[in-house]
């Protein structure tokens, strides 16, 4: 019997959870209701992965640290592969124009395309797409 594939649950603290929903939805991710309430929304990245939006009292029920300042300091960087390059300019524009803020400059390395933004919470995402050809 094959094992199933791992799944990931990204847990990320946010002030305002109906604004976090409408900036990701902008950016074409969808959220399951089954786990979405008024204290946590789970993000549909794929199949495999999700994002927990978690309100500050509810992310404080899984941690006794203190939750980062993302304006002082970077917690993570969740890099999310894309099809195209088209497809990271495409996202990366759609959370821009959404009220994210641009990082950095995009970066090209010939064979890999990347670029970041940050969400209204001051996460950082990162939006890549690397040339199947160069993987082996």
């Amino acid at each position: 019997m094959a094992a199933q594939p791992r799944k990931i649950f990204v847990n990320l603290p946010v002030k305002n959870l109906d604004a976090s929903m409408t900036f990701f939805k902008a950016l074409g991710f969808t959220f399951n209701a089954q786990f979405t309430d008024e204290t946590a929304a789970c993000m549909v990245i794929s199949d495999d992965i999700y994002a927990m939006l978690l309100t500050h009292k509810k992310f404080k029920e899984f941690t006794p640290k203190a939750i980062a300042d993302t304006t002082k300091t970077s917690e993570v960087l969740t890099a999310l592969s894309a099809e195209s390059k088209d497809e990271v300019n495409k996202m990366v524009d759609a959370a821009l124009k959404a009220g994210g803020q641009k990082l950095r400059e995009p970066q090209d390395y010939g064979f890999m395309y990347e670029r970041s933004f940050q969400d209204p919470d001051g996460h950082i995402w990162e939006i890549m797409w690397m040339d199947p050809a160069a993987v082996k």
